[in-house]
This record gives structure tokens, C-alpha cells and sequence, in this order.
């Protein structure tokens, strides 16, 4: 894929087999620190994020139009700190990343709110501020990291509670619509 500069791209990615990529709080902290510590900021802002138990989601506002050098350079990292840690070799992803453009706000929101609503649709947390992995306190003022962009929150939502308020939208909709399927 062909990234555009300022461009909003959604890349995830999971676990081979659907194996879990974190099996301990300290994982998820690896990563998370292996990210605030590195020079993310050159390439791209972070919107949102959530690490799951087997995949990933981030939401990026590119800088520059590579990031395939910095990606290499936080998972391969990330792989090999988790093999020596689990006594384990090999691949830990499921192939390459996935990577989604996304070119219209509504949409934009939409993939937002459910990056941070996936520990809830994976019965992993009743609410999505009770998932510490993701950037969704920070949305909501309950936490204060660097792994967020304030100027993005604030230029799309007047107040951390319109965010709180869409996200929970988002979710009776989709409970509407799931109680709606027969099986």
C-alpha cells in the first residue's frame, strides 16, 4: 500500500493461529513502552489504540508517507523480546499487518470508537474505560499518557463526555442490531 502523508490509516494484526501475542500485563507494557520510547511521533500521531490478548488495532495520522522501517523495527523487537521470554521461536503474527485507509470523518469516528469498544465486543470488559490497553482513558480525561492526540480529540469532540457519549451509541447500536439476528 501507498501511504499519503496527513492520511488516517487503521493497521492491525493478530496473533498466528490466532495465538494470544500477549499473555501477561508485562506484555502488553512492552509494547506500549517500546512504542512511547521509540520516535513514533516523526512518522505518525496516534488517534487510537487497543492491544487485545491475540491482535492489535492502531489508528494513525501519518507524518510521512513510510512507516514500514519504524513497524518492522517496534514488532520484530516486540517478537523477539516475547520468544526468549516464552522460550519459544518463530513467527508470533499472523503474515504482514493489515492496513485499512480511511478517507472520510464519519468513518474516521466510527473506526475509532470500535478500536476502543473491542475489549467489550470480546466480553473482556463490561466498558471500554476498564480496558487498561487501549487509549480510550486518555479520550475520556481518566488518564494522562503521550500515546494520544489531544489536538485530534479536541478539534472532532467538544468535551471528553460527547466522546464518552458517542462511544456508548456506538454500542447500544450495534447490541440493537445483534439482538436483531436470529440464530
Amino acid at each position: 500500500m501507498i501511504f499519503e502523508e496527513n492520511g488516517f490509516y487503521h493497521i492491525f494484526n493478530r496473533g498466528c493461529n490466532k495465538e494470544n501475542i500477549f499473555k501477561e500485563e508485562s506484555d502488553y507494557r512492552n509494547l506500549i513502552n517500546r512504542i512511547s520510547q521509540s520516535d513514533y511521533d516523526k512518522y505518525f500521531n496516534i488517534i487510537a489504540y487497543c492491544l487485545m490478548p491475540n491482535h492489535y488495532h492502531f489508528l494513525l495520522q501519518l507524518k510521512k508517507k513510510s512507516i514500514s522501517g519504524w513497524i518492522r523495527y517496534i514488532f520484530n523487537g516486540y517478537v523477539q523480546y516475547f520468544n526468549h521470554k516464552y522460550s519459544r521461536s518463530g513467527t508470533l503474527f499472523e503474515g504482514r499487518m493489515k492496513v485499512k485507509q480511511i478517507k472520510d470523518n464519519d468513518h474516521l469516528i466510527v473506526a475509532i470508537a470500535y478500536i476502543h469498544l473491542n475489549p467489550v465486543y470480546a466480553d473482556l470488559a463490561t466498558k471500554p474505560e476498564n480496558w487498561e490497553f487501549s487509549n480510550y482513558q486518555e479520550w475520556i480525561g481518566l488518564r494522562s499518557s503521550e500515546l494520544y492526540d489531544s489536538k485530534f480529540i479536541r478539534d472532532n469532540f467538544d468535551t471528553s463526555n460527547d466522546y464518552l457519549e458517542f462511544v456508548k451509541v456506538e454500542l447500544e447500536n450495534r447490541n440493537s442490531k445483534e439482538s436483531e439476528i436470529e440464530y
